[in-house]
């Protein structure tokens, strides 16, 4: 039976998972996971990106010594970030975390060059002060981007550093803010009109495709030879591979939230854009239009801030004992990255919390918030939404699926919880002839157990 090696790696922690499909069922097996998180270096929130390629390397060499050899291993990530190589493909400057406040001096130039709600109905991409579009006027700004020879997003990087092959894949460049949605390719009238070099924009790869093998350093460091595929290497896209909404309303729930559905074109008209929906990049050209919800980030820093010894489920049941009525607008930007979370939910909330209400606040507020989503998205496309379907570590958020199904009014459908290294791993299975997939749908239903949540 052969093995698939997926490797997600999320703003909070990665993980190695193997898998492999027999008689219509896929089996996954995590052999190796690592923390994750933005370090402070010269004053700027930056990744470590070469401790996330030596993570990368542990991983797959623990597949060896467990005599598990994959057939192929797929990277995905989160998106918008980016490394910037010089002309000996050595980085230039640090790769800066999409939380970092760099781009707040910037937003205004690159919106009087060419107007956000031209950049919308071009590319499709919902307004957020972390896109690419405004973390390369940044390095513009600073002069770093006229020492760039290449840009790779993350993803992308890491797939460089495994094979010595570069490759720019459709579904993490379209959250840039620069491909056009009418096309599918980049958008040279954005590029000429914020001066950014074409050299570093050549054309982009579709998911499926295979790099080819490890060069030898990694040869020697892992003990093996493999083929290195592109999954759908935005973790959200590759979530939604695994969806089981069809044509209705998924939620990928985790460190963010993206509540949407599948469309075949994009939607850039006026309603859709003051919604801030977005039209990401999918599989077979299709679009992800959905909408970016700040998600479990809340209650990651709230647990990191006041109470790091307790675990989540812990966490839930403090939630759930102190039910309140404070109205939190999770989604605001100043939620994004603040001094401390519970002072700042306090703040808005006018009164001193506990732990337990701050908890319960932030989980009702998420819920709040997709219902409202939801609203949206039925007045965008017309469809009513009375089913959802919550992937993603945050489907194991009892309390967060029940209150969703009951503020919202809908069914939910709760699971699986590794969507995104599930999808992943169906992509890579797909190109190396292993599976179609066409059975997707089928291959997620016969081997991962789900919950229902009704109102």
């Amino acid at each position: 039976m052969k093995t698939f090696l997926s490797i997600d790696i999320g703003a909070s922690s990665g993980r190695h998972i193997l898998g492999s499909v027999k008689d219509g069922v896929l089996t996954v097996e995590e052999i190796y996971r690592f923390p994750n998180s933005p370090i402070l270096r010269d004053g700027s929130l930056v990744w470590d990106v070469e401790r996330l390629r030596r993570e990368v390397i542990l991983g797959m060499k623990k597949a060896g010594e467990l005599g598990r050899i994959p057939e192929s291993v797929g990277i995905d990530t989160w998106a918008v970030d980016y490394a910037l190589l010089d002309g000996d493909k050595n980085l230039v400057g640090p790769v800066h975390a999409y939380r970092s406040p760099r781009t707040q001096s910037v937003i205004s130039s690159v919106h009087a060059r060419i107007p956000f709600d031209a950049l919308y109905q071009r590319t499709g991409i919902q307004f957020q002060p972390f896109n690419t579009v405004y973390q390369l006027a940044a390095d513009q700004q600073s002069g770093v981007l006229a020492q760039a020879r290449y840009m790779l997003m993350l993803p992308d990087y890491l797939n460089f550093c495994l094979t010595g092959k570069m490759s720019r894949e459709y579904t993490n460049a379209t959250s840039t803010g620069l491909v056009a949605c009418a096309g599918h390719t980049w958008d040279e009238g954005i590029l000429d009109a914020l001066g950014y070099p074409k050299r570093l924009f050549p054309p982009l790869t579709q998911p499926g495709a295979v790099l080819g093998g490890l060069c030898r350093e990694v040869r020697e460091e892992v003990g093996y030879d493999t083929l290195v595929v592109l999954p759908a290497t935005h973790d959200t896209a590759s979530a939604v591979v695994s969806s089981l909404a069809g044509k209705g309303a998924y939620l990928s729930s985790g460190t963010w939230s993206l509540l949407g559905t599948l469309q075949p074109t994009a939607h850039t008209d006026e309603k859709t854009r003051a919604f801030n929906y977005s039209n990401e990049g999918h599989l077979f050209c299709k679009f992800r239009l959905q909408k970016n919800i700040m998600g479990l980030w809340i209650i990651q820093r709230l647990r990191e801030e006041e109470a790091p010894h307790l675990s989540f489920p812990q966490l839930m049941a403090l939630a759930e004992g102190n039910v309140n009525d404070c109205e939190i607008d999770v989604n605001d930007t100043t939620y994004l990255a603040p001094q401390n979370m519970k002072e700042r939910m306090e703040a808005e909330a006018g009164r001193r919390l506990s732990l337990g209400e701050a908890l319960y606040a932030a989980f009702r507020g998420l819920a709040v918030c997709y219902r409202d989503a939801l609203t949206e998205l039925s007045s965008v496309t017309g469809e009513q939404y009375r089913e959802l379907n919550i992937f993603g570590g945050g489907s194991k958020n009892r309390l967060l699926n029940t209150l969703t199904a009951q503020l919202a009014r809908v069914r939910v459908t709760a699971g699986p919880a590794e969507a995104t290294a599930i999808g992943n791993l169906l992509v890579q299975m797909d190109a190396m002839g292993e599976s179609s997939l066409k059975d997707a749908p089928a291959i997620v239903k016969a081997s991962f157990e789900t919950e229902e949540f009704t109102s």
